[in-house]
Order: C-alpha cells, then structure tokens, then sequence
C-alpha cells in the first residue's frame, strides 16, 4: 500500500538497568539513560533490562516509542512535584521524537529507523509502576485517561540505531486503525462491538490486544483495570510523597 511520507529524528535513545522503584520492593528499568548508539535484537535494546519480563519487553514490545510533544501538557496537568519529574525518559521510554503522536501512527506500520525495520505492535498499557515513578498514586490512571500513552513495537530487521538516524515510515496496511482509535476503544468506548470485532481480527495488532477484545465480545464486560493501575494491595500507596 502506498503511504504518505512521515518521518521525523530521533532525539534521544535511552537504555535502562536495573533499580529499586522507590518503596515498593520492586526492580524495575523504568529509569533509562540516554545513550549515543545500540543494537536492537527481536527483544530490543542490548543491555535493556526489565523488572518484570512477563508484562514489559519481549518481541511484542521490544521498542517503547513516547512522544516528547506530550510532555508540555502533561505537565501542565500535573502537581508541581510531579511536573518536575515530567522530562523526557519519564515513561521509560526507549525512543523519543517530536511531531509524531498516537494520531499519526497505525497499528502494523512498519518503520526504518537505522539499519532497524520495526512495526507498531500496541499502544502502552500504563502500569502502577509509573505511579511511584512520579509520586502520585493515580498517574498510570492520569495518563491512560489523556490517550497518549505510546506505543511498542516489534522487530522486523536487527541492526544499530543512533540518535539523530531518521524514523521514516514505509508501509501502512492499516489506516483505518491509528492508535488515537484504538485507545478511545480501549479506554473511552469501551463496548464499541464493531470495533471490538474489528480490533479482535486485525492481524498485526499484539496477541494480548486481540485476546482482549475477545473476551470483551463473549463477556460482555470490560476487564478489570485495577490490578494494572494500582498495584497489589502491598504497593498500593507507596507511590505517594
């Protein structure tokens, strides 16, 4: 399928190690430094470590992809000592850029970035660990609420990447589908049944994505978010201060 051309630079690139998330008795690699160049394998970054490989990382997240022109707004939205710590890198994210958003990506379009090939998996699901990242008990519930919350992708072709290589897209074979719609049907409409069917068969969204819709349609209900949101009673709070 022909597509317009969007293409925009990669400002940072940032790898995280392991650390203590604040006081929850959890590791996590939320906390990433920016690095000139690193190889990218079907699991992402080299050297990219992850506190809980179950949910995080992976060949259907291997790239987590946030927009730094969100930044501006959210800090806007946010108590001063929350705000402060509203910078790039805040989200854990892998790659930042300006001028592309949740508006302007599709599911399944792939991208050349470097010698890398990769394509839009899912958008992020925000999890509880962003809540004591920020100091706020609610802040994976604030964001998810703003849909824009980012994206992962998957690795179609390894290789190095730098900062400053070029994202450009090559290929869009669902553009009916740009994940500013998803998130409102994730989130928002959340018994939108065509959409829901639609999502359930679309072939390049994430399995988890796919399985989720499913269970919507045979359920009839929505899922519960609150586990993901805010944590196990233990850790429940201990975002706070």
């Amino acid at each position: 399928m022909t597509c317009q051309i969007i293409q925009t630079t990669l400002l940072q690139l940032r790898i995280g190690q392991l650390q203590p998330l604040a006081d929850t008795g959890v590791s996590t690699g939320i906390f990433k430094q920016e690095t000139v160049s690193a190889f990218v394998n079907k699991h992402g970054l080299e050297q990219d470590e992850y506190g809980d490989t179950q949910h995080h990382g992976g060949p259907e997240k291997a790239l987590h992809h946030f927009a730094s022109d969100h930044y501006g707004r959210l800090k806007e939205q946010l108590p001063a000592s929350a705000a402060d710590r509203c910078l790039p890198g805040a989200f854990g994210e892998n790659l930042v850029t300006e001028g592309l958003t949740e508006a302007d990506v599709c599911v399944g379009d792939i991208y050349k970035l470097g010698e890398v090939i990769v394509q839009v998996s899912q958008p992020r699901q925000p999890c509880w660990r962003l809540n004591a990242r920020f100091g706020l008990p609610d802040m994976s519930h604030r964001l998810q609420g703003t849909l824009r919350t980012g994206w992962y992708y998957r690795v179609l072709q390894t290789g190095m990447i730098h900062q400053g290589d070029t994202l450009v897209l090559i290929q869009r074979p669902n553009p009916e589908w740009p994940l500013s719609r998803m998130l409102s049907v994730l989130y928002l409409t959340t018994k939108d049944w065509p959409a829901l069917s639609s999502m359930a068969e679309l072939e390049l969204l994430s399995p988890n994505l796919r399985r989720l819709a499913r269970n919507r349609l045979e359920t009839r209900q929505v899922e519960d978010w609150g586990k993901r949101l805010f944590g196990s009673a233990e850790v429940k709070g201990l975002g706070q201060g």
